[in-house]
């Protein structure tokens, strides 16, 4: 990833400008009608992340309550940490946003759009939003995960966008299996990977155009999917309206927004996305030495185990002598969480909490712990995951050079009184 392409900071000037680039009609509109909107953001407050050069503004962009802005050209937005305990399913307002370049589409017609299937396939395709829906629909729940998530912890710094803990959410994606369509359309013999393509673009067609490819055996899985809902809605513009692409577990590079086209290849897909941008360290924890550099990479993956207290955040008082109950999310790769440990010592001794309904082995899951602080004073609180096959999270923080992939026991400090 290089800092030209991806480099989240903007002078304030920047930040106050409008992003004018469509008629302010209602987003969301039913299908049928021209989606259109003016992409405009204001900013009614400012929020400080803990750690250096952490103060942002707030944003509201049509179809989102307040979020934090990290860049409107293109747009980036960080859901704020406490909306996390409002429930186990991120509301689709406040879930987060993520763009590479700031060529997004604003003008959707449903009845016109089209998805193309080519390249190394039987039967070549062109399907209506209509067409898709009629392939099979299906209902997962998965969290979804910036590569860079918690990036503004990396110490030393990246470059990046320096995230908190907010470039992620849970939701409930409806859609059809990938391998419906695959199976429609026939892959030839030879086929190795699928490019995806969507509607966004590099504002003056200078740069590397953002597509992603995935393995054939991958996309033919059957969990890998095109979602045109979330949360029982359609997908708001600005998570990738009218389809998007949803890769349950790995990380949301691979989540193309706005799918426009799927191509067949025959060999592995060598452009900027894959082969430069999205690298970690080629070994068992993708990390190296703090400063280094990596030596030999590969594309990132699935999503490294982690877990949050989300019922009190960093500087809250709880009651000394009292009962509270502490509460979180956890979340892996999809390989199944199989326990939750919670410490009020710094990480001296650990409790079991008690995990909450299960909604599938790629959504979060609620963890409870009642909790009785027996006297008044500072405490820290660890939460740390575990799952099915052996993961859980390092009590150091690891570090690479693109930021990706925290997952260090966090640390929550209160104030029993």
């Amino acid at each position: 990833m290089t800092k030209s392409h991806l480099d989240p900071m903007e002078t304030q000037a920047a930040r106050r400008r409008l992003l004018r680039l469509g008629a302010a009609v209602g987003v969301g509109a039913a299908l049928g009608g021209v989606t259109r909107f003016a992409l405009a953001a204001t900013s009614p407050a400012t929020v400080s992340l803990p750690f250096a050069n952490g103060m942002r503004r707030m944003a509201t962009f049509p179809q989102k309550r307040p979020l934090i802005l990290l860049t409107s050209r293109p747009p980036q937005l960080e859901t704020p940490f406490k909306t996390f305990n409002e429930g186990l399913f991120t509301p689709n307002d406040a879930f987060f946003v993520r763009y590479h370049w700031s060529g997004i589409p604003t003008d959707i017609d449903p009845e016109t759009y089209r998805l193309e299937i080519k390249g190394a396939v039987d039967k070549p395709m062109s399907l209506s939003l209509a067409e898709i829906k009629k392939m099979g629909e299906v209902t997962l729940a998965a969290a979804h995960q910036c590569s860079g998530n918690s990036r503004g912890f990396f110490d030393p710094r990246v470059n990046g966008g320096e995230s908190g803990n907010g470039a992620m959410g849970n939701a409930k994606w409806t859609g059809v299996p990938l391998k419906n369509i695959l199976e429609k359309a026939g892959l030839k013999a030879g086929a190795v990977q699928l490019a995806f393509n969507g509607l966004d673009h590099p504002p003056l067609g200078d740069g590397p155009d953002f597509i992603k490819a995935l393995d054939v055996d991958h996309a033919m899985d059957g969990e890998v999917m095109l979602a045109w809902a979330m949360n029982g809605a359609d997908l708001p513009m600005l998570n990738g309206y009218p389809l998007r692409l949803v890769v349950p577990g790995y990380y949301g590079t691979y989540w193309v927004k706005h799918l426009s086209d799927i191509t067949v290849l025959d060999k592995t897909l060598d452009n900027f996305w894959m082969s430069t941008a999205y690298r970690i360290p080629d070994n068992a924890c993708a990390c190296v030495d703090p400063g280094g550099k990596m030596t030999k990479s590969r594309p990132i993956g699935r999503f490294a185990i982690r877990s949050f207290i989300t019922s009190v955040l960093d500087g809250d008082k709880i009651p000394a002598g009292k009962a509270t109950v502490l509460r979180g999310i956890a979340f892996d790769g999809g390989y199944g969480l199989t326990a939750v440990d919670v410490s009020a010592d710094g990480g001296r001794s650990w409790h079991r909490a008690k995990l909450g309904e299960d909604h599938g082995k790629y959504s979060f899951r609620e963890w409870t712990l009642e909790f009785k602080p027996a006297k008044a004073g500072p405490l820290e609180l660890k939460v740390r995951a575990f799952n099915s096959i052996g993961q859980t999270q390092p009590t150091e923080a690891l570090w690479n050079p693109s930021g990706y992939m925290r997952n260090v026991v966090e640390t929550t400090h209160v104030t029993a009184v």
